[in-house]
């Protein structure tokens, strides 16, 4: 079992020096691989509440925000040279498919295949409603714009008819690094996520879950599995954020279910905090290997 760690850098803690800093111990430390969350805006007032916390708010330090994942990413390829990185969740339903597209074969490019791009649909109404898009639809969107993303990847020239993307004879250079193209990990809990991650994924994300609630999730992925007429293989990754409480030494448990990869929520980013943390998160690599 690998161990990552989860990061939502947010300014003004997350400098420029802070996360080359962190990249560096957290390679140096035998980390798999550094995850990060995306909302590219933040709303006063929110039809849902943000599932990750009780108040349905995300924590932000007073003036801050969450940085760009794809900038950041960039940033950290060059910080680092063996850490994996991953989107967790990237917001696909609210992006534009050619850029996102172009953004991640490039991140792989410049990475040397170091990328994992982990999707969702998201659960924040109104930042979906600010990118220009429908709320309703999202589902329906992404499959789409994942297959756009998909066969751009892979093909040297693509023809694409669809109901929010058409074009004609179109090539998207460099193709990634990874073959056949960037893993999909695919995060949520409800069936058409699980649809989704059969369909598309090199994997399933689940955040936020003991292993309790993992198994519970597993027996559901398993039966999207088997309506789609397939058994899961070991070659499809199952990755997990444990919740923030969570005891180093109670996500044994995760092993026994045949979870691939735990990415611990690194919580806050104040050094004491950094400190603190990231040796307790090493000290896991070291019971795993």
């Amino acid at each position: 079992m690998k161990i990552g760690v989860f990061a939502t850098f947010m300014s003004p803690l997350a400098t420029p020096q802070m996360i080359r800093d962190f990249g560096r111990r957290a390679e140096g430390a035998g980390l798999d691989s550094i995850w990060m969350g995306e909302h590219v805006a933040l709303f006063d007032k929110n039809t849902y509440g943000y599932p990750g916390s009780k108040d349905g708010r995300i924590p932000t330090p007073p003036g801050g925000g969450m940085l760009d994942v794809t900038a950041t990413f960039g940033f950290l390829a060059a910080a680092t040279t063996r850490l994996r990185l991953g989107t967790g969740v990237a917001l696909v339903p609210q992006r534009n498919p050619v850029y996102t597209a172009k953004e991640m074969c490039t991140l792989d490019w410049l990475s040397n295949g170091r990328l994992d791009f982990g999707i969702g649909v998201g659960w924040n109404k109104e930042e979906v409603e600010a990118c220009g898009y429908r709320w309703e639809d999202r589902g329906a969107r992404c499959d789409e714009f994942m297959e756009v993303m998909r066969r751009l990847w892979t093909e040297p020239v693509v023809d694409f008819a669809g109901k929010w993307v058409k074009f004609e004879t179109m090539r998207l250079d460099p193709k990634p690094i990874q073959k056949p193209y960037i893993p999909i990990i695919v995060g949520g809990y409800a069936d058409a996520a699980f649809r989704r991650a059969v369909e598309f994924g090199a994997g399933w994300y689940g955040f936020n879950l003991d292993p309790a609630r993992t198994r519970g999730m597993l027996d559901k992925l398993d039966g999207a599995f088997a309506k789609a007429g397939r058994t899961r293989g070991k070659d499809f990754q199952i990755i997990i954020t444990p919740p923030m409480a969570m005891a180093m030494d109670a996500m044994q448990g995760y092993a026994e279910l045949g979870v691939d990869r735990v990415i611990v929520n690194l919580g806050g980013q104040k050094p004491e905090q950094v400190d603190k943390r990231l040796p307790e998160i090493a000290s896991l690599v070291r019971k795993a290997a």
